[in-house]
């Protein structure tokens, strides 16, 4: 697997660097032959979305649902991912509002539109369309909110069922989602492919201007992160954790250094449990509920760059949106987020899903994707620490939940 990921990613780098030789060399020559590569990768992305949406979301609903000792403690864990996730998400906002790395660059992208689907809506209007008329149309149209709001409602009446039933659908759908992602991980490994067309067509129509906006995307979404993993979550965890930061960080190296890796944090999982059990305190049993669901659920870092990612890429199409508009695409990018696999390379499957989800074209990946393998290691790494500090502030809950029925 180690192998395969390190391979994958120097592929990756080749067809950037490639591609970039082959548009410098050849220019407009090159297109002819550049533009099939990129839309290959591109028709296998959009042909692996919605099946991976609905499993994916399906069997993370189903699992939640079906864990054992659901009642305060889940709405504590869910309620800290949301609140971490929102941190996240509004930290990244803010900074690429502040620097807009995208506004004025050329990248000379094949789609030119003139609006974005998603903030052309009012919020009532949106949450009208979320609801599916015909879920099978909204398939067939390549609608992904209906479909994810469709998924969400049908893995929770899944959790409603007989225990024989509800294994049953839960097997499926995991099953399902297993599938998926080997086919996924097929399409990822076309990557290199698609990236090589996409740049060798930038570098052949506009020159390297493209990449002084992609150096700035890439310092954003790194600040951004570094904000929420030592300003942010260390905060939750000293006031409403009462834990020492430094303490739980020395516990928690093993686990950060596997994450930053593997870039995965289901691989970490053994790691982040041993640590914040021995080292910080948590209870075996909120560390045995709260890691593997966050493992699935939680995605601070990826969600952050999500977000930042979806404003750049408008901004590079030169969208300047205002606060309320860039609100529709946090709800958007929140929802589009349940279920993202801890998977390396989930961000750009995801960014795909949200990019569909808001009305902006795919093409736009293919830039971001040249540094998008070593931000997905900073962010696997917030990811992680995230749910490590998730963990030790619902054990405090739970040992005072215990303290107060204990005198009662």
């Amino acid at each position: 697997m180690k192998s395969g990921k390190y391979r994958l990613t120097l592929l990756i780098f080749a067809g950037f660097f490639l591609g970039i030789l082959a548009g410098w060399i050849w220019g407009d020559t090159i297109v002819p032959v550049a533009t099939p590569m990129k839309e290959l990768f591109l028709r296998l992305l959009k042909m692996a979305i919605l099946p991976l949406v609905i499993t994916s979301i399906v069997s993370a609903v189903i699992k939640v649902g079906s864990s054992k000792g659901v009642g305060q403690i889940t709405v504590r864990t869910i309620v800290y991912y949301l609140t971490t996730s929102v941190l996240a998400i509004l930290t990244g906002q803010i900074l690429v509002n502040f620097f807009k790395p995208g506004m004025g660059a050329n990248l000379g992208l094949e789609a030119d539109p003139d609006t974005i689907g998603v903030v052309q809506k009012g919020l009532g209007e949106l949450l009208m369309d979320i609801i599916p008329k015909n879920i099978f149309e909204s398939m067939a149209r390549g609608d992904v909110l209906p479909v994810i709001f469709f998924s969400i409602l049908f893995g929770f009446f899944v959790t409603q069922l007989k225990e024989k039933k509800r294994v049953l659908m839960g097997d499926i759908f995991q099953a399902g989602f297993e599938a998926m992602m080997k086919l996924t991980l097929f399409v990822i490994w076309t990557a290199p492919v698609g990236v090589f067309g996409i740049v060798a067509i930038i570098v052949a129509e506009t020159g390297f201007d493209a990449f002084i906006p992609l150096g700035g995307h890439f310092l954003v979404v790194l600040a951004a992160l570094s904000i929420h993993f030592f300003i942010t979550l260390p905060l939750i965890l000293w006031f409403v954790g009462k834990t020492n930061p430094v303490t739980h960080f020395k516990g928690m190296i093993t686990a950060l250094l596997t994450a930053f890796s593997t870039c995965s944090t289901i691989v970490t999982l053994p790691f982040t449990m041993k640590a914040v059990t021995e080292h910080s305190g948590a209870s075996e049993k909120a560390a045995g509920f709260v890691l593997p669901i966050g493992a699935t659920i939680n995605m601070d870092g990826t969600a952050l760059y999500e977000c930042v990612a979806t404003i750049f890429i408008a901004q590079v199409y030169g969208f300047d949106l205002t606060l309320a508009q860039q609100g529709l695409i946090v709800i958007t990018a929140v929802l589009a987020s349940i279920g993202a696999a801890s998977i390396p390379m989930s961000g750009l499957v995801m960014m795909t899903i949200i990019l569909n989800a808001v009305g902006l074209p795919l093409e736009g990946i293919g830039i971001i994707l040249a540094v998008d393998r070593i931000l997905d290691m900073f962010r696997t790494t917030v990811n992680v620490y995230s749910d490590s500090v998730g963990a030790v502030v619902i054990s405090k809950f739970e040992e005072r939940q215990t303290e107060q029925d204990m005198i009662q």
